[in-house]
């Protein structure tokens, strides 16, 4: 995981690298580098924890947008 140029990029074990906006994640967007270093993953990977700034973030928000959850549910 690492953070470039206003991106958060996850590196997937099968290969997949997932690139999103800091924008989606006003926490870590407005977070300092030292806040945003100090991550963790969680769950046996399936999450992303930040101690410092109480965020967690799922692998599959991140592949999967919540506007798209939403969507399913409704239908």
């Amino acid at each position: 995981m690492e953070i470039l140029e206003g991106e958060l990029v996850v590196h997937l074990e099968d290969g997949r690298t997932v690139c999103v906006p800091l924008e989606w994640f006003p926490k870590l967007r407005d977070a300092s580098a030292e806040a945003l270093g100090n991550w963790r993953l969680v769950g046996r990977g399936v999450g992303i924890h930040w101690p410092a700034l109480d965020e967690d973030l799922s692998v599959r928000g991140l592949l999967v947008p919540e506007s798209v959850h939403q969507r399913q549910q409704s239908m």
